[in-house]
C-alpha cells in the first residue's frame, strides 16, 4: 500500500514537472507573434480540431497558454504547439460564443518576452463533422497517384474513400474525379467519375453501387460536372467537349476551355438521361440546385464571333464571359421553365462561375475572374456574394487573396464556407474555412492538421472540398468491384424524336487536374 502511494506521488510529480512554470518577469512585445499557420484574429467552430501551429519567432524556449472565461488553461512548451485534443474540445465547448485567448512567451538572450494576446472568437454554431476532397499533384498529364479522401474536422482522422492506383496501371491508366453528394451525404448517396480505363460514372446509394455510361447518341459526352438534386433521385450534369491550351509565357499556366457544353438531367432510378437545354449558341456548365430543389443555377457564355472552331476559341479565350442564370424546375413533372439571368458579368467584362446557393436560400456564392470558367487556374479569381433578395453583389473581401481563390461549398447550416486557395505559394490549393454570419464573411484559416509542418511537406493539391454530415460508408473493396464491371448504358428520354448526333465529340477524359 505504501509503495503504491509513493508510486502515485512520483507520477503526479513527473506530470507537474514536465510543464514549465509561467514566467512572472518578462518584457512585453506590443504585437502578435508570427505563427504558421496564421491562427490569429479568427472566428472558429466550437467543435473544430485543435489549431496547432509553429511559433515563427527566434528563441531558445517557448511557452503557449490557451484559456477562456471558463475551464482550465491549456499549456504547451516548445516551438511546435500541439494542443491536447480532449482538453481543447472541452475548453471550446464550455465557452461557445466567447473568446479563446492564447498567450505566447519566448525566451531569448536569457530573458523572457510575452507577445500581445491572441484573441479568437469561438462561434456557437458547429461545423459539419466531415469534408471530402481529392488529393492530386497540380500537373497536367501525371494524375495516376491521386485519391479521394474524407477527413473528420473534429479531429485529425483522414481516410481514403478511393485510391486511383488500385485499378490504374500504366497504359491502362484512369482518373477519378468530380465526387459529389446528395444533401451533404445525409442520404448516403454519392457519385464520382472514372475516366479512360474502365470508364463510367459510379453511383453509390444505400441500395448498392453501380457504374453507368451517361454518354448517349444524343449527347456530346458523358456527364461531367454534377449536382445532386437535394431530395429527388436526380443529378444534373454539364456535358462538355473540353480542351487544354498551354501558355509559352504567362502568369497563368494553362487554359481549360469548352468547345461545346450543355446541361442534362439524369434519373438515377430509371437510368435515363434527358435534355435540359440545347442552345448551340451558348456554352452552359457548372449546374447547382437551390436548396428547395425548385431552381437549377448554372453559368453560360456566348461564343465570341459566333464561331465554335477550336482555333478561334483558342485565340479568343479572353473574350469568354460567363453569366449566372437559373431555370425554374418542377420536381413532380421534371420539367424546366423559363431562364432567368441572375448576374450579368459580361456587362462589366468579367466572368462568373461555380454558383452555390446557401442552405437558407438567401445568398449565392460564386467566383469572379477576368474571363473563362476554369477559375481554379486563374489568379484573378475571387469569391463574390449575391444577396438574392435584392440581387446586390459584393466581393468577399475578408476571404480573398492576391492569388487564386476558387472552388467553394457551404456547410449544412450555412455558417461556414470552405474554399480552395493558392495564396500560400501560388501552386498548391489548400482548403480554407471561413465563418459566415448575417451576410458577412470572416478571416479564413487553413484546415488544421496535427503536425503544423504538414503543408510544407505535402506536394499535393486539395481539390473540390465538400462538406458532409457523415462519412461515406462504401468501402474501397466495394468500389473496386463496381468499377471493374462493364458500365450499364443509360437511355435517352426522347419525346420529340430528337435526331442522334451525326458525329461524336470527344468525351471529357482527364482534364480535371485542379
Amino acid at each position: 500500500m505504501k509503495n503504491n502511494l509513493i508510486f502515485c506521488c512520483l507520477i503526479t510529480f513527473l506530470c507537474i514537472s514536465c510543464t514549465a512554470k509561467l514566467p512572472s518577469d518578462y518584457q512585453s512585445i506590443n504585437r502578435a507573434p508570427s505563427l504558421y499557420p496564421d491562427y490569429t484574429n479568427l472566428s472558429i467552430p466550437w467543435n473544430i480540431a485543435p489549431l496547432n501551429f509553429l511559433i515563427k519567432e527566434p528563441g531558445d524556449d517557448f511557452i503557449s497558454v490557451a484559456y477562456s472565461r471558463k475551464g482550465d488553461k491549456l499549456q504547451v512548451d516548445g516551438q511546435k504547439v500541439e494542443w491536447n485534443l480532449q482538453k481543447w474540445h472541452q475548453l471550446l465547448e464550455d465557452n461557445k460564443g466567447d473568446t479563446l485567448y492564447v498567450d505566447i512567451y519566448v525566451k531569448g538572450n536569457d530573458r523572457w518576452h510575452k507577445f500581445s494576446t491572441i484573441r479568437n472568437y469561438i462561434a456557437p454554431e458547429n461545423i459539419d463533422d466531415y469534408i471530402s476532397y481529392r488529393l492530386i499533384e497540380p500537373s497536367y498529364t501525371i494524375y495516376e497517384y491521386l485519391t479521394i479522401n474524407q477527413r473528420n474536422l473534429t479531429n485529425f482522422k483522414e481516410e481514403v474513400i478511393y485510391n486511383n492506383s488500385l485499378l490504374s496501371k500504366g497504359e491502362d491508366g484512369q482518373c477519378i474525379n468530380c465526387h459529389s453528394y446528395q444533401n451533404y451525404n445525409k442520404t448516403g448517396k454519392m457519385q464520382f467519375h472514372v475516366r479512360q480505363n474502365k470508364g463510367g460514372t459510379v453511383i453509390v446509394t444505400p441500395n448498392g453501387i453501380k457504374k453507368v455510361d451517361l454518354k448517349t447518341e444524343y449527347t456530346m459526352s458523358g456527364g461531367v460536372y454534377p449536382a445532386w438534386h437535394p431530395y429527388k433521385n436526380l443529378i444534373a450534369y454539364s456535358v462538355n467537349d473540353i480542351r487544354q491550351y498551354f501558355h509559352d509565357y504567362n502568369k497563368e499556366k494553362v487554359e481549360v476551355m469548352d468547345l461545346k457544353s450543355d446541361l442534362i438531367l439524369y434519373d438515377v432510378d430509371k437510368n435515363e438521361v434527358r435534355e435540359i437545354s440545347a442552345d448551340p449558341n451558348e456554352l452552359k456548365t457548372f449546374p447547382a440546385w437551390s436548396p428547395d430543389g425548385k431552381y437549377l443555377y448554372y453559368v453560360a457564355a456566348q461564343y465570341p464571333q459566333k464561331s465554335t472552331s477550336g482555333d478561334t476559341i483558342r485565340k479568343n479565350y479572353k473574350k469568354y464571359y460567363y453569366n449566372i442564370y437559373r431555370k425554374a424546375f418542377n420536381p413532380q413533372t421534371l420539367e424546366f421553365g423559363n431562364t432567368e439571368m441572375i448576374f450579368d458579368a459580361a456587362s462589366i467584362h468579367k466572368s462568373a462561375t461555380f454558383p452555390r446557393v446557401s442552405p437558407n436560400g438567401k445568398y449565392l456564392l460564386f467566383t469572379l475572374g477576368e474571363y473563362g470558367n476554369f477559375h481554379i487556374w486563374h489568379k484573378s479569381s475571387d469569391l463574390y456574394l449575391i444577396d438574392l433578395s435584392n440581387r446586390g453583389v459584393s466581393p468577399m473581401t475578408e476571404l480573398n487573396s492576391p492569388d487564386v481563390d476558387s472552388y467553394h461549398s457551404w456547410s449544412s447550416n450555412g455558417n461556414w464556407i470552405i474554399f480552395s486557395s493558392r495564396r500560400e505559394d501560388g501552386s498548391y490549393t489548400r482548403p480554407y474555412i471561413a465563418y459566415f454570419k448575417n451576410g458577412k464573411g470572416h478571416k479564413p484559416f487553413v484546415l488544421p492538421q496535427k503536425d503544423p509542418n504538414f503543408y510544407t511537406a505535402l506536394f499535393k493539391s486539395f481539390n473540390i472540398p465538400e462538406f458532409m454530415v457523415k462519412p461515406v460508408a462504401a468501402t474501397q473493396r466495394q468500389l473496386i468491384q463496381a468499377i471493374d464491371k462493364k458500365p450499364t448504358k443509360a437511355t435517352f428520354y426522347n419525346p420529340k424524336n430528337k435526331q442522334a448526333l451525326k458525329k461524336d465529340t470527344i468525351d471529357a477524359k482527364h482534364y480535371f487536374n485542379k
